[in-house]
């Protein structure tokens, strides 16, 4: 897989804790709010799983260990800006906004969570793979023809940097001057198929220098680093000066989805390694260094975090089952007659 190379890399806090870079620390009430959007996140990340094996959760693929590369960016955003994740970027959504009883509803294929809140610029779990960057283009494109500041950001892995469409859309954006931040977490693995299998390249950042925009690369596992990253790009997309890459280097070490065995295509002294850089822990253990943080924060933390998350669950548990007539319903805002007619046979089918 691509190598951790601090020669290349945007680092602030290092992997044993160690600030190298003290003129981009932010103030302490943006450290542990970055601090609690991980710890969050992480919490919905291990509960889905559990549910799963409870039978009240639907297939589900982990993040944990990339919360940083996904809260980091997030946390960049307002709720006027878009956020187009992809399918392992349920914690960027939840940090974004999207709510826990939705987010539980949308992994149990309940219709309930089909519909993103109006209140929130954010499309669905999409599964095809690099769709997101060309749909970003698009709705940072409008916003910038509707006299707006507000930006899209769009999320990809390693494997949809080979897809065609990332290529594409960041032409596009580069042409169009779009206000887009192109996040691609470099997390070692295209389902079971290696970064180093994929290609021959060790920064993808730099693919970004053949469309004429700015690429960054950085430790996706420090997320002091990952915020000050993505909220430079947004800021200057804001500027109107035109879409970013940034790449985030991190590590899958939770499997695929839930119903995979990575042990069949990868060994875990790797995964090992990656867990020692894990970066809920790492800031942590500089916030406590720092007594800006401690047993009774991180227990009272632990507290709302898990009586947010089981009301969220309870809320999800009243949700009726859906009709299969249901599975129509969102295609278009106004049905289409084949959409009718499917609708109305559907109904005779179920009905008899």
């Amino acid at each position: 897989m691509t190598t951790n190379s601090t020669a290349d890399l945007l680092q602030v806090l290092n992997e044993h804790g160690e600030v190298v870079r003290p003129d981009l620390l932010p103030d302490a009430s943006t450290l542990t709010m970055l601090y609690r959007a991980m710890r969050r996140i992480r919490h919905f990340d291990e509960r889905a799983v559990v549910l799963h094996r409870q039978g009240r959760m639907g297939v589900f693929p982990p993040y944990g260990g990339m919360e940083a590369s996904q809260a980091g960016t997030a946390l960049a955003l307002t709720p006027e800006d878009w956020l187009l994740p992809t399918y392992r970027d349920t914690g960027a959504a939840l940090a974004y906004g999207l709510p826990v009883s939705t987010t539980v509803a949308y992994w149990r294929t309940s219709p309930h969570g089909w519909a993103m809140p109006e209140h929130l610029k954010v499309l669905p779990f999409y599964i095809p793979i690099a769709t997101q960057y060309p749909h970003a283009v698009g709705c940072a494109v409008a916003e910038a023809r509707q006299g707006t500041q507000n930006v899209a950001m769009a999320y990809i892995g390693d494997g949809g940097s080979s897809e065609g469409q990332f290529h594409e859309a960041l032409n596009f954006a580069g042409a169009l001057n779009a206000p887009c931040v192109f996040i691609l977490q470099n997390n070692g693995w295209a389902i079971s198929v290696p970064t180093r299998t994929q290609t021959r390249a060790t920064n993808l950042s730099k693919r970004a220098d053949g469309y004429g925009i700015p690429g960054v690369r950085v430790d996706g596992n420090d997320i002091i680093a990952v915020y000050h990253a993505a909220s430079e790009a947004v800021a200057r997309a804001r500027r109107s000066e035109g879409p970013t890459l940034i790449e985030t280097v991190t590590y899958r070490v939770k499997p695929h989805t839930v119903s995979d065995d990575p042990s069949r295509y990868r060994t875990e002294d790797l995964t090992r390694e990656w867990e020692a850089k894990d970066p809920v822990v790492r800031l942590a253990a500089y916030l406590r260094a720092q007594k800006l943080w401690d047993d009774a924060h991180e227990d009272a933390l632990q507290s709302e975090i898990v009586e947010e998350f089981e009301a969220a669950v309870r809320e999800a548990d009243t949700y009726p089952e859906p009709s299969p007539t249901e599975i129509l319903d969102h295609v278009f805002a106004e049905p289409t007659p084949q959409l009718r007619a499917q609708g109305e046979e559907l109904r005779r089918e179920v009905n008899a």
